[in-house]
């Protein structure tokens, strides 16, 4: 095992590499096969662990640069300014003012949340409810969970008028190219070219929709600086 200094340097040689690196390149870099001795390097320096890929990556604490939802991503991985998948979705369906839908957590993660948001239902983390056809997870508080389903409701009664938001499937292609696209929050109609580049039916209008829907706003920084 490295020493103390030796061990930083040698890990920021492999994070100067590549952004993330999992535990057989870890145990590489410092010359051991123990995860607690890996571990205790990696705390002195301070770390974030990946939602995606059941926590296998790891990255330093100052490489990520979170986008609005605390979320950051290197190619297929992702990692998250609170830590776990559970954690960052207890998270973001407390400060969610209208809660959120399967759907709307599964684009923004970009990965599948399903069995993770039952699992915290029954541990009694979030709270989910019916409206409609559709789940709604909100705050386990009841005070703020009754405000979510409000605002929802509301959201749901601006989408039945002739104003009203596009499918599922429109929103959730415009989030994950609206958020995850650059620095700044695109223009809409930049965002409609880009999906129609890719072969996807989304309007311009559309795509006006949902970010009023989501109180977005064009050229605004998507990451904190």
């Amino acid at each position: 095992m490295l020493s103390k200094d030796a061990s930083e340097k040698a890990l920021r040689r492999v994070f100067r590499k590549r952004p993330v690196a999992d535990l057989e390149v870890l145990f590489a870099a410092l010359d051991t096969r123990s995860r607690m001795s890996v571990f205790r390097r990696l705390r002195e320096i301070g770390y974030f662990t990946s939602y995606t890929h059941t926590g296998r990556y790891y990255t330093l604490a100052d490489i990520p640069e979170f986008d609005a939802y605390d979320l950051w991503r290197y190619q297929t991985i992702g990692c998250s300014r609170f830590g776990t998948r559970k954690a960052t979705l207890t998270l973001r369906v407390e400060s969610a003012e209208a809660g959120c839908t399967h759907g709307e957590l599964e684009a923004l993660l970009r990965l599948r949340v399903y069995n993770s948001l039952l699992l915290l239902v029954r541990a009694g983390k979030v709270r989910r409810e019916v409206i409609g056809k559709t789940y709604v997870y909100v705050s386990i508080d009841e005070e703020r969970g009754t405000q979510q389903l409000d605002a929802r409701l509301q959201h749901e009664a601006q989408a039945a008028r002739p104003s009203r938001l596009p499918s599922e499937e429109v929103v959730q292609l415009v989030l994950v190219e609206a958020l995850h696209g650059s620095a700044r929050l695109p223009a809409p109609s930049v965002v409609a070219a880009r999906l129609a580049a890719r072969g996807e039916d989304v309007s311009g209008e559309q795509v006006e929709r949902v970010y009023d829907h989501f109180g977005l706003e064009a050229e605004k920084k998507t990451a904190p600086r």
